[in-house]
């Protein structure tokens, strides 16, 4: 009579797992936005794209960030801007004061975001930016958020500057 009894909740349990009818999907995925955003200036050796500053030179940092020109959408601005070492997250763009006070307004497909070596070190002076003597290097990341025509909101992937001596 056990036997039989556990056979038959056995059974039930089976039914009721294999009648759902919702699918909830693919729960390991990439969230890849519709339009994405691409860092035209920027070099990737497969990870995410950095510029490159000389420590040395003036330090201007310029991103261009695009979308592209079929998606049927235009950039109205990059509304936030969170700067600071190679551990930045996504999420600072939420946690972090934002590097930019006003919002840089795009132009098209295209936005620019301009800074220095030297507005870097004053508003986040707790990053290392100074490289390392002979021949080596440090980075800093930066994370965007930009807003489209539509009101939808994009965040960048981490783009980084790659500091040399």
């Amino acid at each position: 009579m056990k036997t039989i009894f556990k056979n038959i909740l056995a059974a039930v349990i089976f039914l009721g797992l294999i009648s759902c009818e919702q699918d909830f999907g693919q729960f390991n995925r990439d969230n890849r936005p519709e339009v994405p955003i691409t860092f035209p200036n920027a070099t990737t050796f497969g990870f995410d794209p950095y510029i490159v500053v000389s420590n040395a030179g003036p330090g201007d940092i310029q991103f261009v960030l695009e979308i592209p020109e079929n998606s049927g959408r235009t950039i109205r601005e990059i509304t936030r801007v969170s700067a600071g070492a190679t551990a930045l997250n996504a999420g600072s763009l939420n946690t972090a004061g934002t590097y930019v006070e006003n919002p840089i307004p795009g132009d098209g497909n295209q936005v620019v975001f301009n800074t220095t070596l030297e507005e870097f070190r004053a508003r986040r002076p707790n990053v290392t930016s100074t490289p390392p003597a002979a021949g080596g290097f440090t980075e800093l990341a930066f994370f965007f958020l930009v807003t489209l025509d539509n009101g939808e909101e994009i965040v960048s992937m981490r783009a980084r500057v790659r500091v040399t001596e």
